[in-house]
């Protein structure tokens, strides 16, 4: 299977060395081709009169397409399934998943549908259109999703890529006069998701709790063939095992990308994670302003099971479901010492992380209560969270503390002081100068991330017809640790209106 997957390579000539024209694309269907249980070929339901709102440059690199091929027109019909790519077979998903820790065996692609791949250069891509209306997997929806989850799900993407932590993204926006009922009246979009697998936790879980055992198997082939070849000649059992630990070990490298840059996901379901560790279904995300541990940024998430400081826990939570979805195949002994991998991985690269943004090359055992006590500083001033790593970036040039000072209300000035003796002490160790140190750290640091009140500034825009401010913001989280002079007023802390922005799951 292996080889079928990484040969099968779309009959395309070529207009650029690089590059490749709309018209030569011929898109294939591996997942489709796997059979029944896995779902239902479903026709998309276009939109009468659909609106190219953007298209992805980086994401059309990223799949070879040639730039010069964004006709709006032509564009806003793909986007909207109004016209399928050559070779195009739509599946709607089949999966199920724990939703806030219960089971719910009804789940599927109920508003999306995985349109087939791109073969670039031997990278598979699979393009899946979302809000493409009803499926098998529906139940009572109607199928659409809004233009304000649409245009969040677009950012997001692009925002956590930039920051270097896996993400699946999206080619294109497009946007609609139809309405669509949810706590108003909103008017629908779509996107095209791209991602290098849309193989969910939920999906194992389906297969071993419907008892398709042979069709389990089968997976675990298909996702190993594409993303573990070397272990496609081992007995299944152990591929299973393999796969459990890879999914693993991405897993806990993305958790520790999120901690690191404040991001909050918001619905951690099992249907929601990538068994290929990337950042997956957007909903009601949200990036911390003033550091707070407890931040809940899903106003459904009643309990807290999903606020920030429980990610990692919630995470291994996921990971102990998926592993009992294969735990016809591998022993539980065996399982317990795959799951007891994850907190060491999770620790070793949140660390790795954290001690780039302090600007520490080398590592030392008193690293990690001095990140913490940062971390309680700005805990207990409420103070930004991405703005004050920005300042100690800026401060390890000059040595003035005035930038961090602002952010830090008065009375936590004399714990910044004691805690800046310690940082500087520690900073002493180390083998670099403090300008060479600063760009280091204004590498990893950033000066620009999706605050909720941006988004929904540019959201309530679009939502005008004014999609400039929306252009806006994508550049700037594209380039989030780029300095963008012209754009200060973007990367301030947001009023005291902006926090806490109500977000909910609907889409």
């Amino acid at each position: 299977m292996a080889a079928a997957i990484h040969t099968a390579a779309i009959e395309i000539s070529m207009t650029t060395a690089n590059t490749i024209k709309l018209s030569q694309l011929r898109l294939s269907n591996h997942y489709a081709n796997l059979g029944v249980a896995f779902g239902h070929k479903t026709t998309p339901q276009p939109f009468t009169n659909p609106k190219l709102i953007h298209v992805n440059p980086a994401v059309l690199a990223l799949l070879g397409i040639d730039s010069q091929e964004v006709k709006p027109c032509q564009w806003a019909t793909l986007g909207c399934g109004a016209k399928l790519l050559p070779g195009s077979q739509p599946l709607a998903m089949k999966y199920t998943g724990h939703q806030f820790g219960i089971y719910n065996p009804e789940l599927g692609d109920g508003r999306a549908l995985l349109l087939g791949e791109i073969n670039n250069n031997g990278e598979l891509w699979e393009l899946h259109l979302k809000g493409a209306g009803k499926t098998p997997y529906s139940r009572f929806g109607d199928g659409r999703a809004v233009l304000r989850s649409t245009i969040r799900e677009y950012l997001a993407g692009e925002a956590l890529t930039a920051l270097g932590i896996n993400s699946t993204r999206a080619l294109c926006l497009v946007g609609s006069d139809e309405p669509v009922q949810r706590e108003t009246i909103e008017t629908a979009a779509m996107l095209i998701r791209v991602a290098r697998s849309h193989i969910r936790f939920g999906h194992f879980e389906y297969l071993f709790y419907t008892r398709q055992l042979q069709a389990q198997q089968e997976l675990i082939k298909f996702t190993c063939a594409r993303f573990l070849p070397e272990v496609t000649a081992l007995p299944i059992a152990e591929q299973a095992e393999q796969l459990l630990r890879f999914s693993l070990c991405k897993t806990a490298e993305m958790v520790a990308g999120w901690q690191a840059v404040g991001f909050a996901h918001g619905v951690l379901n099992t249907d929601n994670m990538s068994i290929i560790g990337d950042s997956f279904d957007f909903g009601p995300y949200g990036f911390i302003d003033d550091y707070e541990p407890g931040f809940i940024c899903n106003h459904s998430d009643h309990s807290g099971r999903y606020a920030f400081d429980n990610q990692p826990g919630v995470v291994l939570w996921n990971l102990n479901a998926l592993a009992h979805a294969l735990s016809n195949l591998v022993g539980h002994d065996k399982l317990r010492d795959c799951l007891a991998e994850f907190k060491p991985l999770l620790t070793e690269a949140y660390s790795a992380r954290m001690r780039a943004k302090l600007g520490l090359q080398t590592k030392q055992q008193a690293d990690q209560p001095l990140c913490a006590d940062f971390l309680a500083l700005l805990a207990a001033g409420r103070t930004d969270y991405t703005l004050a790593f920005r300042a100690l970036s800026h401060y390890c040039c000059n040595q003035s503390v005035d930038a961090l000072r602002q952010l830090l209300p008065p009375q936590q000035h004399p714990a910044l002081e004691a805690w800046l003796q310690q940082y500087n002490q520690r900073l002493a160790q180390e083998p670099f100068f403090n300008k060479q140190r600063s760009t280091l750290m204004l590498a990893h640091n950033p000066k620009f991330i999706l605050r909720n009140y941006l988004a929904q500034q540019v959201i309530e825009a679009a939502q005008q017809g004014d999609f400039q401010p929306l252009k806006l913001l994508f550049k700037l989280i594209s380039k989030p640790f780029d300095e963008h002079p012209q754009y200060e007023s973007w990367a301030a802390a947001p009023p005291e209106s902006g926090k806490h922005l109500s977000i909910s799951c609907s889409s």
